[in-house]
C-alpha cells in the first residue's frame, strides 16, 4: 500500500515520531510552570532591569522566561525527532546511548546530528570531529557526518579546518545539511521536502 505521508518511512513510523514529539511537547509544558519557574535560581536583578528598560510588565516578562524554557527542551526534543525519523529508513538505525545519533546497520556511515548548525562551540567541534574520525579510523568502510539539520544552504563536503588553533581533515568525515542528509539516506533528493510538507498542512 501506498503511503500516504513521505515515501522514504513508513506512515506508522512517521505517526510514531509524531507521537513522541507530541508527547515531548506536553512533558516540557507541564515541568515548567511559574511555580517552578520560581523555585529555580532566578537572577531578579535582571529580571527587575529587563523589565524596567523594555518596558514589560514583570508578569508577562516571567511568561516569555518560562516560554523560552520550554523552547530549549523542545529543541533537544526536534533533534530526537529527526533521529527517529532518520533512523526509521531502511538499513539505518539510531544509536541509543551509543555515541552515534544514525548508523547504517552494516556500519558504512554513522552521523551527529545537530539541529542548527551553530549550536556547537569550538571545543565541542573539536570534539565531535575527533569522534568522527575514530568513528572513521575503527570502521574503514565507513563515512562519518556532521548532520547539521537547519543549515546555511545545502552542501555535503569534507569537514576540513582549523579548530581551536589545529588542523583536522579525515578523507572520510564529512559536514552536511540536512536536506542532502535526508537525501542520502532515503535515495531521494525530495525527502526533506516530503518531510517538510506533511507538516506544513
Amino acid at each position: 500500500m501506498k503511503n500516504k505521508y513521505v515515501n522514504f518511512i513508513s506512515d506508522a513510523h512517521l505517526l510514531y515520531c509524531i507521537d513522541n514529539l507530541h508527547k515531548a511537547y506536553l512533558k516540557a509544558k507541564n515541568n515548567i510552570s511559574k511555580s517552578s519557574f520560581y523555585s529555580n535560581k532566578v537572577d531578579t536583578i535582571k529580571l527587575t532591569f529587563d523589565s524596567k528598560f523594555n518596558d514589560i510588565d514583570e508578569e508577562s516578562l516571567i511568561q516569555t522566561e518560562i516560554l523560552r524554557q520550554i523552547d530549549k527542551s523542545i529543541n533537544n526534543s526536534i533533534g530526537t525527532f529527526h533521529e527517529q525519523i532518520l533512523g526509521g529508513i531502511k538499513g539505518f538505525e539510531v544509536g541509543i546511548l551509543s555515541g552515534f545519533d544514525i548508523k547504517a546497520k552494516d556500519d558504512t556511515l554513522f552521523a551527529d546530528i545537530k539541529n542548527k548548525h551553530n549550536t556547537m562551540n569550538s571545543s565541542s567541534a573539536e570534539a565531535l570531529f575527533q569522534k568522527l574520525a575514530r568513528y572513521a579510523d575503527t570502521y574503514k568502510k565507513a563515512k562519518c557526518y556532521w548532520v547539521q539539520i537547519l543549515a546555511k544552504g545545502s552542501f555535503n563536503e569534507l569537514w576540513k579546518g582549523e579548530i581551536n588553533g589545529k588542523e583536522y581533515s579525515h578523507s572520510r568525515v564529512f559536514k552536511i545539511s540536512g536536506d542532502q542528509f535526508y537525501a542520502l539516506l532515503s535515495g531521494q533528493s525530495d525527502a526533506f521536502f516530503q518531510h517538510y510538507k506533511v507538516f506544513s498542512v
